[in-house]
Formats: structure tokens, sequence, C-alpha cells
């Protein structure tokens, strides 16, 4: 009896010891935004259609993520634009390392940035429209159609890609005018931090749910994919 039971104990062990281990990768948050419907928009930013632009000289855009988007009008090379923003507020459902993609049209070389801060991760006292500071200037890719360009650090050596290492909890993404023209159509919130192209980093517009959600303050968990609480705002 007793060599029976080594015998088994012995086998058990074995088996244990070739059981494969397995693994399971986080799920990959994403939070899509629409641009008009930021929780704060601050003159001279504003909300607009294609035909604000035509009118201030530019080519026409086509048609923007439910037909607006945002900006400080101006007329192509004009630069500009030393103040205004627009702030989004999000509930970061999991603490990790993001990147934020915008969806975007920028007509020259004076209509190709912004200023963006993120909180808690920024210091809570950077205003870059008033320090200038290169750490937090997105220099937009240059395009005539809407496109997704990652946010980035526009340094003197060149631009590079952010992220931001984000705590569970509330966040706060400002986007600073820094010139005037430059067009922001959507948002795009994602863990997934490597990817370089958006195709890699499967970048999309809002959804009809991503807008109910950032209209109406709902906080949902599709999937364990996503989970977000919205202030409750009013479409512009």
């Amino acid at each position: 009896m007793y060599k029976l039971v080594v015998s088994a104990f012995i086998c058990a062990a074995i088996f244990l010891t070739f059981i494969p281990e397995f693994t399971y990768a986080a799920k990959t948050i994403e939070i899509a935004l629409e641009a008009e419907l930021a929780n704060t928009i601050q003159a001279p930013l504003v909300v607009a259609v294609p035909k604000d632009a035509e009118a201030k000289g530019g080519i026409e855009p086509d048609e923007p993520s439910r037909g607006k988007f945002i900006w400080a009008p101006g007329a192509p090379t004009t630069g500009g634009g030393g103040s205004g923003f627009a702030e989004f507020i999000v509930d970061i459902p999991r603490a990790d390392t993001y990147a934020i993609w915008g969806h975007v049209i920028a007509w020259d070389g004076n209509s190709d940035s912004f200023w963006v801060t993120v909180l808690p991760a920024d210091p809570a006292d950077e205003n870059p429209q008033t320090s200038g500071n290169t750490q937090y200037r997105w220099g937009v890719a240059q395009g005539n159609i809407w496109h997704w360009d990652r946010i980035n650090h526009w340094l003197d050596g060149g631009t590079f890609d952010r992220e931001w290492d984000l705590p569970v909890g509330e966040a706060i993404i400002k986007i600073w005018t820094r010139e005037d023209a430059t067009m922001l159509d959507a948002l795009f919130i994602t863990s997934d931090n490597k990817p370089t192209d958006p195709a890699s980093a499967n970048v999309r517009l809002p959804t009809d749910e991503d807008v109910e959600i950032q209209i109406s303050g709902l906080s949902v968990h599709p999937m364990d994919k996503l989970s977000t609480t919205w202030g409750r705002i009013k479409e512009k």
C-alpha cells in the first residue's frame, strides 16, 4: 500500500511538472472620442464644418466623422494661434502606458501643430501656450484629407512619438491651439503603444456606441475591452 501511494505521488508530480504554463495578455484598452464633443471647447477654437474651412480660402476638407471638426479658424499660411483649447475628461480603467492618435488635416507648414498635455502624467501647471515648451508641441502630419497621426513631441531634432503612463482614474487630455487652421476630427486612445502606423494600432473613428458613451456619461464594460465614464456633455 505504501509503495502504491508513493508511486501515485511521483506520477502526479511528474504530470504537474509538464503541464504547460498559460499566460493571458491583457486586453487592449481603446477609447474613441469625437473632437466636437469635448467637455470644454474654449474660443478661438470652435466646432466647424467643411464649408467653414473653404470660406477661409483653403481646400475644402472631405467629410469628417459625423460632419464636424474643431479648429481655430484661419486662412492657409497665416500661422497665429496663441489661445483656446479643447479638454477631454476620460476615466482610465487600467494603469498602463497609452498612446493617443488624432484624425487631422493640416493644410501647410503654418497650420500643422497643436500643443498637447495629459494629466496626471504631465505637470498640472504646464501651459505650453505660455511656456513654448516643445515637449508638448505636436507636429501634425500635413495633408488635405483626413488622416490619422500619432501625437508626438516636435522637438528641434525631429518628431518623436509620445506616450503617457496613466494610473487608474480620471485623465484630462487638453489639445491647445498653436497654429490657426489645424483641424482635429477625433481622438483615439490606446494601450497598444508600440505601433507607429494607424493600421497596426487598429485605430478607428468613434462608433455610435462610443458617441453615446461620450454624450450621455454611461459607464460600460463591453467584453472587458473598455471601461470609461464621461461627464455629461452636450453636442455642440
